[in-house]
């Protein structure tokens, strides 16, 4: 059965059957998204089950609940236009928007969002052109971690360390008063929803605190070095050990997206190191790779007799095995040595902490 015949049976014909007339109270055209998004839904499970699509399992679709907090739909050309004061939606009317940003170009197509506590948004699909920036010769390698958010090593000798902000610990307090607020209204009662709404906004702030420190941090990263090498980290696994709230707070997976995102906006290059590579075990000097370390160590003494740190040690390493080495090593094996080295006195040695 092809998408039309579909369409046609699912939404022209129920749309005359008493049960299903409230369908046409609705645009079309979301109608017509949702029956394209449910089409793409079953057709990643079959080739998930046959192997045709690599990667994660994909689970078999399932239908949205009227009950979630979070809503949206999908509008395409046919079913808004841009007004002077905001837009104007098919079934809906003319709706007033405080726009974050000018639209660079004609939107094709226009998604409308209720979070979960009570905020509506409209984002749009635009097409921009890419904003190359001037070449650079410095190159970074990046550590992630729990403690320092990045540990960042360059191939001009100088390194920082990004103190990791912990957006979810510091609300934690307020979170567990708004959730036992929440815990203590009656079911279906309109002071519960709105305690629902109150925890909701606390996690919006979180969650847009975090955001917006990323997306500086990765701003900064791309407009500072030609090349970044991060290491691919196994995220969905250590969410699943007993740092699993510490790995979410530090929202390392949006980090290395925005650095892709914003790399190929600006004709910079992001590097990924295999998730086995071990970056931090290997002396950054001579090359030897020692035994584990536990989290509770830092800093070590190599046989060499080198004295490593252990996230800029990581750094140093992470870069030579995304074949950045020949620009850490431009001036010398002194300078690999003046990146790895733990003393707090060296030149270019500093640390930001997040706001």
């Amino acid at each position: 059965m092809t998408d039309t015949e579909v369409q046609r049976l699912v939404v022209t014909a129920a749309k005359s059957t008493p049960e299903r007339a409230w369908l046409g109270e609705v645009a079309s055209v979301a109608l017509v998204q949702a029956c394209q998004d449910a089409r793409r839904a079953y057709r990643n499970f079959f080739d998930s089950l046959s192997g045709r699509r690599k990667g994660q399992r994909v689970g078999a679709p399932r239908f949205r609940s009227r009950k979630g907090n979070r809503q949206s739909i999908r509008l395409t050309r046919n079913g808004f236009t841009v007004t002077g004061r905001g837009v104007r939606l098919a079934k809906i009317g003319d709706v007033e928007l405080a726009w974050s940003r000018g639209l660079p170009s004609a939107p094709s197509s226009a998604t409308v969002v209720r979070e979960a506590d009570g905020r509506y948004y409209v984002s749009f699909v635009v097409e921009t052109s890419a904003t190359p920036l001037p070449p650079s010769t410095t190159v970074a390698g990046i550590d992630l971690g729990l403690t320092d958010l990045a540990a960042i090593v360059r191939s001009d000798g100088t390194r920082e360390k990004i103190r990791a902000p912990r957006h979810l610990r510091g609300a934690e307090r307020r979170l567990a008063c708004g959730q036992k607020a929440l815990a203590r209204k009656e079911k279906g009662s309109k002071n519960r929803g709105k305690a629902r709404r109150r925890v909701a906004v606390l996690h919006r702030k979180v969650r847009e605190t975090r955001l917006d420190q990323h997306h500086k941090l990765a701003h900064r990263l791309v407009h500072d070095n030609q090349v970044i090498a991060v290491e691919d980290l196994a995220i969905a696994g250590l969410a699943r050990t007993r740092l699993a709230k510490s790995v979410h707070d530090a929202g390392w997976s949006t980090l290395v997206r925005l650095l892709e995102e914003k790399s190929v906006r600006y004709g910079q290059t992001v590097v990924k190191v295999d998730r086995l590579f071990p970056s931090t075990r290997t002396c950054s000097i001579c090359g030897s790779v020692g035994d584990k370390k536990s989290l509770s160590v830092r800093e070590w003494v190599c046989p060499c007799g080198a004295h490593l740190d252990r996230d800029y040690n990581a750094g140093v390493n992470i870069a030579d095995a995304a074949g950045l080495a020949e620009s850490l090593n431009a001036c010398g094996a002194d300078v690999r040595l003046r990146l790895a080295g733990a003393v707090s006195i060296e030149p270019g040695t500093h640390r930001t902490d997040a706001a």
